[in-house]
Formats: structure tokens, sequence, C-alpha cells
């Protein structure tokens, strides 16, 4: 099953609540919500305190990417605030087994992120204790920029190694989706696709988003 998960990193955050309510209606499946501290990467964006304020506005699960450093400090504050999945980068991850820990003795679901550059065999070890492993298709730290197409053999190696484990782990993709990228990384067994500029940057938001849907299950016919 295809599942877009529309970033709000480039909605209107004048009317935020309106902007997620929209995607909502036009079917995503979850809410993406990137969190920069200006240090892991060069851009600073949102807290605790937007996944709060978003958590009574829609049922959708609200899916929390975590680029900072430290993450450990701020799993629990994110999870009292309404997160459904909270991801963490392995590059920033001390102890990337306890972090994964900690983030599900909050009842959140664990995911882990792994950047262009990094090699699949970083996670191998903690795949049993994930619910979700997030590719980054660009490198981290600002919207819109160009899909890095070396990536997409890395989907397809890793979903390999879920199926052959027989492990209920989603992949989900970040950076450069839209209608025409969702194609190779659904072929390659991704399932969920985060889109930020592709949707929030066109006036009908609803017609984007359906278009990137449909590619992707066609994709997979």
């Amino acid at each position: 099953m295809i599942k877009i998960a529309p970033s709000i990193l480039a909605a209107n955050f004048s009317k935020l609540a309106d902007e997620v309510k929209e995607v909502e209606a036009a079917g995503a499946k979850l809410i993406h919500i990137d969190v920069m501290d200006g240090h892991f990467v060069p851009n600073i964006t949102m807290g605790p305190i937007v996944v709060e304020a978003l958590r009574p506005v829609t049922d959708l699960p609200l899916d929390v990417h975590l680029m900072i450093e430290n993450p450990d400090q701020y799993i629990e504050d994110f999870a009292k605030a309404g997160a459904d999945y909270i991801t963490v980068h392995v590059e920033a991850c001390r102890h990337l087994h306890r972090t994964i820990q900690l983030i599900r003795s909050h009842g959140v679901k664990p995911g882990v992120v792994l950047n262009p550059h990094t090699p699949i065999e970083t996670i191998q070890h903690i795949l049993e204790d994930i619910d979700m492993v997030l590719f980054m298709t660009v490198n981290p730290g600002f919207g819109g920029q160009k899909f890095i197409h070396s990536v997409v053999p890395k989907i397809e190696q890793l979903s390999t190694i879920i199926k052959e484990k027989g492990l209920n782990v989603e992949i989900e993709i970040d950076g450069g989706i839209n209608a025409e990228t969702i194609i190779p990384c659904a072929k390659a067994g991704a399932t969920i696709f985060v889109a930020g500029s592709a949707i929030y940057g066109k006036e009908d938001r609803s017609k984007a988003l359906q278009e990137i849907q449909l590619a992707g299950e066609q994709a997979i016919q």
C-alpha cells in the first residue's frame, strides 16, 4: 500500500491547521514533521509545541523526524506532545539501541533514518526492534532539493532483507519525492513517501497529492 506523508515544512505556518486538514481530506496517510536544531543540520524548524498544537487537529499519525543532536533528551517531550512515530538518525545516536528502547517505552513507534551516504549495514542489527526505516534521498536540512537516485539500490537491498527476515518494518522515503521519483522507490519496496513542496508548492494540493499517490500505486501493479 502506498502512503503519502505531506511534510508541513513546506506548508503555510500562518494557517497550519487548515493546511493539515486539506491534505488529510485529499487522502494523506501520515503528517510528516521535520525537527531541525541548527547543529545536526544547518537549519532550525520546530519543536514539541507544534506537535502538541496539531494533535487535536488531525486523526492521522504524526510522523516526527528528529534531525537533531542528542535526540534522547527530547523523546519524552515529543511523545507527550502526541507523536505516533519518532525517527532518529543513525548518525546522531551514540547508543542507537538504547534510543530505540526509549522511544518504545513512551508508547511511540520507533524508526531510524539513514542519510544518503550511510550504509544499511549500520542498522541491520536493530531491524527487529523498529517499525520504520527512513531513507533520505536528499541531504537533510532544507526542503525543495533534488532527488538522489543512488539511494534506490539501497532501498531495494533493505526491502529484500526485511522480507527474508519476515519483519513488519515499513520503508519511508524523504527528499525530492514527486510523481516521477516515487516510481523507482515504490518499485524498490518503499511504502511511505514524504512530499513537501511537491504538494504544498502547488495551487491544487489535493490533485498534487493524488497524482503522486496514483504514480506510486501504478508502479507496483
